[in-house]
């Protein structure tokens, strides 16, 4: 890929973020900067066990509980800082929002149709991975605003962790959910959040024997890890959601 060449977003889906044009790389350090040093002022964000997650340079699966906008901001500024390639996975319905996949698609996400079986996402999230990319995906597939919220877990990040033969990587955060007070768009400001990162869980450890029943075990054994490390940080910090 080459600067002012006319890449197509379907060339940003496919090409290796290490390959991507340096003028899209400059844009999108930028836009990580500005936004990065915004949202640690006005709602300060920590990592707890961190290293576990900018120590590796594998790639990996990584999954976390979704309860705002905040979290997927602060997760890739931070694995940019680090120097780490992610692929975020969004949404495909973000694309008709003006300007969204242009930055998206510079920023390395991959859209998916949610509610179909998007083989063409699976591929994209097999190939970067297998290229040593890490893939971020949020599994409930929706932001999760109160408790008592049905909540669907989505099992893609499964099969993509088979497919691109990489770990899966659970984190959890706290917090990002009362920056609103739920009734009105008033945003609390200085109102701290806090993310955990665990330790990466192999497709090998699953105990079933085909391929179908280790995708299965690995969807329920991930979210598991999720709902502890949120749970740990809840008990960590009281009054955090």
């Amino acid at each position: 890929m080459k600067a002012f060449a006319k890449n197509s977003y379907e060339d940003y889906y496919e090409a290796p973020m290490s390959e991507f044009p340096w003028t899209s790389k400059l844009v999108y350090g930028l836009v990580v900067c500005i936004v990065g040093a915004f949202t640690k002022v006005v709602w300060p964000w920590k990592f707890e066990d961190g290293e576990k997650l900018w120590g590796d340079k594998r790639g990996r699966v990584l999954i976390m509980n979704h309860v705002s906008l905040l979290e997927p901001v602060v997760t890739l500024v931070t694995l940019w800082a680090h120097g780490i390639p992610v692929r975020p996975i969004y949404k495909s319905e973000w694309n008709k929002t003006p300007g969204a996949e242009w930055l998206f698609s510079r920023g390395g996400g991959i859209p998916v149709e949610r509610g179909t079986a998007d083989i063409k996402c699976l591929r994209r999230a097999e190939r970067a991975l297998k290229r040593g990319e890490c893939v971020l995906i949020y599994p409930e597939g929706t932001r999760i605003k109160t408790e008592d919220q049905p909540v669907q877990i989505h099992g893609g990040f499964a099969i993509m962790a088979r497919m691109g033969k990489a770990p899966v990587q659970p984190m959890a955060v706290v917090g990002a959910r009362d920056i609103s007070n739920g009734t009105t768009r008033f945003k609390r400001i200085f109102w701290r959040v806090f993310l955990k990162v665990g330790d990466c869980i192999s497709m090998d450890d699953m105990r079933a024997e085909t391929k179908k029943g280790k995708a299965e075990e690995m969807e329920r054994v991930a979210m598991e890890r999720v709902y502890a490390l949120r749970d740990e940080l809840r008990a960590e910090h009281p009054g955090k959601h």
